[in-house]
């Protein structure tokens, strides 16, 4: 069946937030019970709003993982883990291809490992490292962006592919 990918409502808000409490603590185990508080307030109270969000809806029209872009920063992206390996990462890693185009950039948790090896893996190269995440807390980051081998459309997205050439 096809997946639906659709933009973010807040009606979505406790569900997106489930996905993402459970995805953190599945593959964020560096962090402690108190930063995951202290990030899933920054959640609760307006992050989400503060990004473009598209959530990709399984079978039965429940959310299975979301992606929030800031023009072409991935600021997150996260999936219930009883869909992970299931494509449901790369299916909207592709979804921001095709509206923003192949720049995309990322940072990752340098100590999450499959992250990094899972936009490897899509393409994405190593351009920077901060040792501070972007609240100040010493969580150090990679910086990626998608290189070419990773690009499905062009520079500027799938509405525009005949930029693609001059790419």
């Amino acid at each position: 069946m096809i997946k639906q990918v659709v933009p973010y409502h807040d009606n979505y808000q406790l569900e997106v937030l489930d996905i993402w409490y459970r995805a953190v603590k599945l593959t964020h185990t560096f962090l402690t019970d108190e930063d995951i508080t202290f990030y899933h307030r920054m959640l609760r109270n307006g992050a989400l709003n503060q990004v473009e969000i598209w959530l990709e809806l399984s079978d039965n029209n429940e959310p299975s993982g979301f992606i929030g872009l800031d023009g072409t920063k991935i600021e997150m992206l996260f999936v219930d883990p009883k869909y992970h390996r299931t494509g449901v990462g790369s299916r909207l890693i592709n979804h921001a291809q095709s509206i923003k185009g192949c720049r995309l950039e990322v940072d990752v948790n340098e100590q999450n490992e499959n992250a990094y090896a899972f936009y490897k893996q899509l393409g994405f190269v190593q351009i920077g490292r901060s040792e501070l995440d972007s609240s100040g807390r010493p969580f150090p980051l990679l910086h990626l962006a998608l290189n070419e081998r990773g690009c499905r459309y062009g520079p500027y997205g799938k509405e525009n592919e005949s930029d693609f050439k001059s790419f």
